[in-house]
């Protein structure tokens, strides 16, 4: 049970991002600058930069994968769904002739 009148100990360990083990408050900041200003206090990535501040992106995917996910909207698939609505249109011609009136 830790007293609240001890300051508390200095953390130890292996650190995230490339910096060196041991106490987090000597890892190097990030080279971005605030609003103000003023340099961004985090501690920072292998970049130069913290993980808010990361840089830039490397943008979208190339190509559309995205429209590839289900394959519902590929070339093949409309081709298809095009197929059954034929059918479906001829079949409902056929019966309604076949009843002599409308459905």
């Amino acid at each position: 049970m830790k007293s609240e009148n001890q300051p508390q100990e200095k953390r130890r360990g292996w650190l995230k991002n490339g910096n060196q083990p041991g106490d987090f408050t000597k890892a190097s900041r990030c080279e971005a600058k605030t609003r103000r200003g003023t340099p961004c206090q985090c501690p920072a990535m292998v970049n130069g930069r913290c993980r808010l501040h990361g840089g830039k992106s490397t943008g979208a995917p190339a190509g559309n994968r995205n429209a590839l996910k289900t394959g519902e909207h590929t070339a093949e698939a409309k081709a298809f769904k095009k197929q059954i609505r034929e059918l479906l249109r001829n079949s409902k011609n056929v019966l309604m002739e076949l009843e002599g009136g409308s459905l």
